[in-house]
């Protein structure tokens, strides 16, 4: 969004509220509307879909109180003509003054917003210096912008650790002019009107003096000529690259990952942004997880946990080990099988927790049948539930 567009555009009127409306009422009128002129309930209709763009622009200025505040001031100093910088204007012309983009380049969201721009113009001693100082900030080292993705991960590679290939798309210097924004054979010069320094001072009326961006290079101090075809002068352009992501062992689902320097490259030698890698954990067939441990069901027969047995369980890196079951294992119970989990920071592993699921038939034949019988009446346990009917009692 330009700027020309905060001074020119009534967005309240555009979502048809008052000036002093709340942010509920904003919020209220501006789902009204989007849900209206949706495309996907409007196809083929480019009207509605203007209609839809132009409340989204609207909402996304007034629904955020910084914004909403700086847009109204500028709407208060600027919108009726009232006050004019020398020179400037919706549209340049002839070279006649700074636009109302090099003004108010950081109105919408920039590093510094209109409140920084008044200060320094009516904030007495030491304004030019201090705008001086934050536009050649501007030019100087800028860091590059973070960038964040998803993989998807089996469960045994979030256990051990994995390097995934990974494609990232950011915003990096545009590889055709390597970011001078100049036609290939051709270099940026120096602004001989601001002779480097992107600003300039201009009187108004012999009242008072404004330091502004040069109204030749717009405040970058270079000019460039003939500029690039293929990022019309920006120097920047979007950039596709793979690159392999190393995950680390013991990733949990969802866990989010920083790559300190993975990120968008930065301009005029700033340091690269970071990578936020988010990470999904498929599940396994077999194996479960609880915080650093593993976790197993293990079927056992109703001999082996009545007169104890030894077993073999899986473990996550393929090699069995044999549990020990004891006489007398109810169903449900859990052993520990010691180092067998997930991978600890401090080099530790978890441990792998079996929980014993005692099977009972299906079907028995008349000689299992038998058996059963036999057993019941030779242990002679009674009825297991009478206690539960003497404790209500």
């Amino acid at each position: 969004m330009s700027t020309k567009d905060w001074i020119e555009k009534d967005f309240y009127k555009v979502l048809g509220v008052s000036k002093d409306a709340t942010p509920e009422e904003i919020k209220k009128a501006y789902r009204k509307l989007a849900r209206d002129n949706h495309p996907d309930q409007n196809p083929g209709n480019p009207a509605a879909e203007q209609r839809f763009k132009d409340v989204s622009e609207a909402n996304d200025v007034l629904s955020h109180t910084e914004k909403r505040k700086e847009y109204d001031e500028a709407r208060r100093l600027f919108g009726g003509g009232g006050f004019r910088f020398p020179g400037a204007g919706g549209q340049r012309s002839g070279g006649a003054g700074p636009s109302m983009e090099d003004l108010f380049r950081n109105a919408s969201g920039g590093d510094a917003g209109l409140g920084d721009l008044f200060g320094g113009l009516f904030g007495g001693q030491g304004g030019g210096q201090a705008r001086t100082q934050r536009y050649s900030a501007s030019r100087g080292p800028r860091r590059g912008s973070d960038v964040e993705g998803e993989v998807t991960v089996d469960f045994t590679d979030s256990i051990n650790g994995v390097t995934v290939p990974m494609q990232m798309v950011s915003d990096a210097a545009c590889d055709a002019c390597h970011g001078t924004g100049a036609k290939a054979g051709t270099v940026p010069k120096v602004c001989p009107t601001c002779e480097g320094s992107g600003m300039q001072t201009s009187a108004s009326g012999g009242v008072f003096a404004v330091t502004e961006p040069c109204r030749d290079c717009r405040g970058r101090g270079m000019v460039v000529e003939d500029p690039c075809p293929v990022c019309h002068g920006s120097g920047r352009a979007r950039s596709t690259r793979t690159m392999q992501v190393r995950i680390p062992a013991g990733v949990t689902d969802g866990q989010r990952i920083r790559l300190k320097g993975k990120g968008g490259a930065g301009e005029n030698g700033g340091a690269a942004g970071d990578l936020y890698v988010v990470v999904h954990v498929s599940q396994h067939a077999v194996f479960g997880r609880k915080g650093d441990n593993l976790t197993l069901t293990a079927p056992v027969t109703f001999n082996e946990a009545a007169l104890g047995a030894e077993i073999e369980v899986p473990t996550l890196d393929g090699a069995p080990v044999t549990l020990r079951v004891p006489q007398g294992t109810p169903n449900g119970r859990t052993f520990r099988v010691r180092g067998k989990g997930v991978s600890k920071r401090d080099g530790g592993r978890g441990d792998l927790l079996v929980t014993v699921e005692v099977v009972v038939p299906q079907t028995l034949n008349d000689q299992a049948r038998e058996a059963l019988t036999s057993y019941g009446e030779a242990v002679g346990v009674g009825n297991p539930r009478a206690k539960l009917f003497a404790r209500t009692s």
